[in-house]
């Protein structure tokens, strides 16, 4: 029996800036998780990523995480993606100089 389906968000790797991105009920990718669209349904999930993924003149690296919402806002379940948002650990820059 599989587990069953967990909202999702479709992430992947802007092309040009190499910033995680995720993508907004609108289309467009944003740079913060808590803007990021929702997917509760399955089905709809894969057809955002194909929707995604065909945007190859933008992003890169498409793919869905786990996400859940709790008091906090927008949380992922997973260590690797939590990394994600935080941006590059080597030295700040992009989001991290500005969480700074």
């Amino acid at each position: 029996m599989s587990k069953p389906f967990s909202p999702k968000v479709v992430t992947a790797n802007d092309l040009l800036e190499g910033d995680v991105v995720y993508l907004a009920a609108d289309d467009t990718w944003v740079r913060d998780l808590q803007d990021a669209e929702i997917i509760e349904d399955e089905a709809i999930a894969d057809l955002r990523l194909l929707d995604a993924s065909a945007q190859s003149d933008v992003v890169v690296g498409v793919y869905l995480i786990d996400v859940i919402r709790d008091e906090a806002g927008l949380q992922t379940t997973h260590f690797r993606e939590e990394f994600r948002t935080k941006g590059p650990s080597n030295y700040n820059h992009g989001k991290q100089v500005e969480l700074s």
